[in-house]
């Protein structure tokens, strides 16, 4: 069993996953710092100074300044500002792994298909290379 296991664990595979993993937790904190520092106070800049982390609704019917006045009296909120920003979070990070994949796809070789039509030489139409007759004109094909 534990041959099996370290068969397991040691796959290319598996190695893979552990990278990949490592790897966006580390972007996530990047693209977590780009929401929080560079695009939410642009978007406040932009909407009158709206600070989204401070948007919240306080349940106890309370008015509190910000979300950590409201967390330290004990008050139960919905923090619709947080959300936001998680919102937005997730976006960047969608369209960003969007551009890396469609670069990468640009760089991968396409593999050559084989071709699967031949031109008949008397009609000159194009019919499948597994044919022994045309059929348009019925005339014999060599085989390929």
């Amino acid at each position: 069993m534990l041959k099996e296991f370290k068969e397991f664990a040691l796959k290319g595979n598996m190695i893979d996953l552990a990278i990949g993993v490592i790897i966006g937790g580390s972007f996530n904190k990047i693209v977590t710092s780009l929401v929080n520092d560079i695009i939410m106070p642009l978007l406040s800049l932009l909407t009158g100074s709206l600070d989204f982390s401070n948007r919240f609704i306080a349940l106890d019917g309370g008015d509190y300044a910000t979300l950590e006045a409201a967390k330290t009296a004990g008050a139960a909120t919905v923090n619709y500002g947080l959300f936001i920003t998680g919102v937005i979070d997730f976006l960047i990070m969608a369209f960003v792994i969007f551009m890396i994949v469609k670069q990468l796809n640009k760089l991968r070789k396409k593999p050559e298909s084989a071709p699967t039509e031949k031109t008949c030489p008397f009609c000159k139409t194009k019919i499948n290379i597994k044919a022994t007759r045309c059929p348009h004109c019925t005339s014999e094909q060599e085989s390929v």
